[in-house]
């Protein structure tokens, strides 16, 4: 290309690139890009001599060079695919009329902050400093997959839409798979009306998506399956139209969703299945509309409270060591209820493991009556009426005070009844003394006797009160010698 050729407009661009520069067409500094359609020829620069620029023209002496433009119209296509370029790319607040083809290219920083595109073509693009595309407005895909960033990608408060061109139009608008960032994704405020695709990315910082709004209703509006996090995943007010699929992620830090909005109605809202995560936040959310998937995940810490779960949620598998707030066991209970598969005892077990982590045993084992109540609904006909026989008695040995309270009310009815009418004795001048108290204990405790029980004959319907007493006694003796053994195996 000539110099010869150049409008007033690039000459001043390419006087200024030399010397690392600056050129300003803006006529203030808040003016939007969006309208640069209608911008003239004074701010309009093709894109071939940006390409001629940073692909032939030396610095000036002791000066960096660099493109640094601020409001231009970029005209043609900014052609820069399999190029290696030394010098910075800035086009802030920028409109372009076709996407910059950046595909395998070798960039130093590349800087399209408050722009206009038409989207952005970089797949497997590998940039040394950072890329940033912070306060764009993109109508079309920005293809990042397989991108190699040793710094940092900025796409806060950015608007992504699909494109409305046919061979585009079911393309996702962010296609970040297989990316390597050497340090954060920083896409707080980030709006995509579509999926925003990072499954199989490498971050070695954060992902930090907080106040995001992610539409895909119907679809995946976060597809982020194996995706390895060096520290958190931040969704702090998240708003998810459509499922966040997590499967196989890897995240040491936090996956903190606080006050996020979690929405797939009829579908999968929260896939997190097969995860390994250090803590797991869903503070103060409101109840996600749609299914949780947590099954085979691994968790140090789950923090969310009774009222965020969906009536369907899947947990086969899932294991954590604490879960907080910590709350009583009856207000953690019913989300075991909602399972999906429906009874499993593990759920019940790991329930009972996290209470027992902070110390609550009685949590502990009012989860472990809650599982055997359950799992007596699953039994034969007589299986069932032994455990009710169990659980009424002594709670199936969780509540061995049961077993002395029917005791004592038994103890105090027959020496009450006993002692207002004493049975006749079976040998007159033979007989002992007869006691109430001791009559009644012979009668309710099968290994205790004093003699009483031998020497009387009680009739009418005090006889039946002694079968009565009988039979409960030898009842209470096997279930709480049941209970007594089931806690000494769980021990």
């Amino acid at each position: 290309m000539e110099i010869t050729d150049l409008t007033p407009a690039e000459r001043r661009v390419w006087d200024a690139f030399p010397r690392g520069e600056g050129v300003d067409f803006r006529a203030r500094p808040d003016e939007p890009s969006g309208d640069g359609a209608a911008w003239g020829p004074e701010r309009t620069v093709r894109a071939d001599v940006l390409r001629t620029l940073l692909l032939s023209v030396p610095p000036q002496a002791d000066r960096v060079a660099g493109l640094k433009l601020y409001g231009a119209r970029i005209v043609g296509k900014l052609d820069l695919k399999y190029a290696i370029v030394d010098h910075p790319i800035r086009l802030r607040a920028c409109w372009f009329e076709r996407k910059p083809m950046m595909y395998g290219a070798q960039l130093r920083a590349v800087v399209l902050s408050d722009s206009t595109l038409p989207g952005l073509t970089a797949a497997t693009v590998r940039v040394d400093v950072v890329l940033r595309l912070s306060c764009c407005t993109v109508n079309g895909p920005i293809r990042l997959a397989g991108a190699r960033i040793t710094g940092g990608l900025f796409l806060q408060s950015a608007v992504v839409r699909p494109s409305s061109l046919p061979d585009e139009v079911d393309e996702p608008p962010v296609q970040l798979n297989h990316a390597e960032i050497g340090t954060d994704v920083i896409a707080g405020g980030l709006t995509v009306h579509g999926q925003l695709r990072i499954n199989g990315a490498t971050v070695a910082g954060q992902i930090n998506l907080d106040r995001a709004r992610l539409i895909n209703p119907g679809g995946i509006a976060l597809h982020a399956e194996t995706l390895s996090v060096g520290t958190d995943l931040r969704g702090n007010r998240l708003d998810a139209e459509g499922m966040v699929n997590l499967t196989g992620a890897r995240i040491p830090g936090q996956l903190f969703l606080g006050r996020a909005r979690l929405s797939n109605p009829g579908g999968v809202a929260l896939r997190a299945s097969s995860c390994v995560i250090g803590e797991f936040w869903l503070r103060k959310c409101p109840p996600v509309d749609g299914v949780v998937n947590l099954r085979r995940s691994q968790l140090d810490l789950l923090w969310a409270e009774p009222s965020v779960w969906p009536p369907v949620v899947r947990t086969d598998g899932l294991t954590y060591r604490v879960l907080h707030p910590h709350l009583p066991a009856e207000e953690r209970l019913p989300l075991l209820e909602r399972e999906e598969d429906g009874y499993l005892p593990y759920a019940y077990e790991q329930l009972a493991a996290s209470y027992r982590t902070v110390g609550d045993e009685t949590s502990a084992r009012t989860v472990q009556l809650a599982k055997l109540r359950r799992h007596r609904h699953t039994r034969p006909r007589p299986s069932r009426v032994w455990g009710a026989l169990q659980d009424v008695t002594v709670g199936y040995g969780f509540r061995p005070l049961r077993a002395a309270a029917w005791l004592l009310a038994l103890l105090v009815t027959g020496t009450l009844a006993y002692g207002l009418e004493p049975p006749r004795p079976l040998k007159p001048g033979e007989a002992p003394d007869f006691n109430p108290l001791f009559y009644t204990i012979d009668l309710l405790l099968p290994i205790i006797g004093f003699g009483q029980e031998g020497a009387f004959a009680p009739s009418g319907w005090y006889q039946w009160l002694s079968y009565l007493l009988t039979i409960t006694g030898w009842l209470l003796a096997t279930t709480t010698a049941a209970g007594v053994t089931r806690s000494l195996q769980r021990q």
